[in-house]
């Protein structure tokens, strides 16, 4: 790992200063030390977020569920207003990684990263969310631009995230047994979004929504709706793993165990 400069702002507006003069903001480190470690990533300097107390906390408030971006998913987990208004979210925050990556990861890390095979894209997408950063609102279905891509500028830091209550929602996850990620995930819900399916790990372009799944869900909201859906294996990924065709079998199936 090469050498590089650390800072420790206390403010989002530091923050953003720091990374406007060319610094690298870290929140909990989970895929960014791991990339330099490899090489594959040497910021000259580094803005650490955790000091940041404004990024940290969950409020719960006219039918939305809000999380500081600095919030770790251990905290997600375990937080009971969470358990009481999306259990989804918790099962999914609780089952990311394992106990050391749950105790030091961030929602806002997770999201600024999207990871392909991540798990929080497809809640955020799946619930119709809106991420708030230094500078605006960004609504789910313009936040995410492709593998590792968002609507995110260099400068621009994620300060928090609105979840909309839904009336139901489910997460089913396929994982990798080794790294944990999803080769398949599926968050669904119904709400003030509508329905809305959302399918991380499977897509060569990162998470993404199934009309088709909404639609028959919209219909009737139950894993019946569900029987003989297929999608479609074209842009899936293909991989040591499973097939594209593999994944595209596996949608519908878990997206028929989330609805329950």
């Amino acid at each position: 790992m090469q050498a590089f400069t650390y800072s420790n702002p206390a403010t989002v507006a530091d923050a953003a200063r720091a990374a406007a003069a060319g610094a690298r903001p870290i929140a909990g480190g989970q895929s960014l030390l791991p990339s330099m470690k490899l090489g594959l990533a040497a910021p000259e300097a580094l803005a650490d977020l955790g000091s940041i107390a404004d990024l940290k906390g969950i409020t719960v408030a006219n039918g939305v569920v809000r999380i500081g971006a600095m919030t770790t998913h251990a905290a997600v987990a375990a937080s009971a207003d969470v358990q009481r208004a999306i259990p989804a979210l918790a099962q999914l925050a609780g089952n990311i990684g394992d106990r050391q990556v749950r105790n030091r990861g961030t929602l806002g890390g997770s999201l600024a990263n999207n990871d392909p095979a991540a798990c929080y894209p497809a809640a955020v997408l799946g619930l119709g969310a809106t991420v708030h950063t230094s500078r605006r609102d960004i609504a789910a279905d313009d936040f995410f631009q492709g593998i590792y891509a968002t609507a995110l500028a260099e400068d621009e830091l994620i300060t928090a995230v609105s979840f909309p209550i839904p009336e139901q929602a489910g997460w089913q996850k396929f994982k990798q047994p080794a790294s944990r990620f999803s080769l398949v995930g599926v968050f669904v819900s119904r709400g003030p979004k509508g329905v809305r399916v959302a399918v991380t790990g499977a897509g060569a372009g990162g998470v993404f929504r199934v009309e088709g799944l909404e639609d028959r869900l919209a219909a009737s909201w139950s894993a019946a709706a569900l029987n003989g859906a297929t999608v479609p294996a074209d842009g899936l990924n293909s991989d040591l793993h499973g097939s594209a065709e593999y994944r595209a079998a596996l949608i519908p199936v878990l997206a028929a165990r989330a609805v329950g």
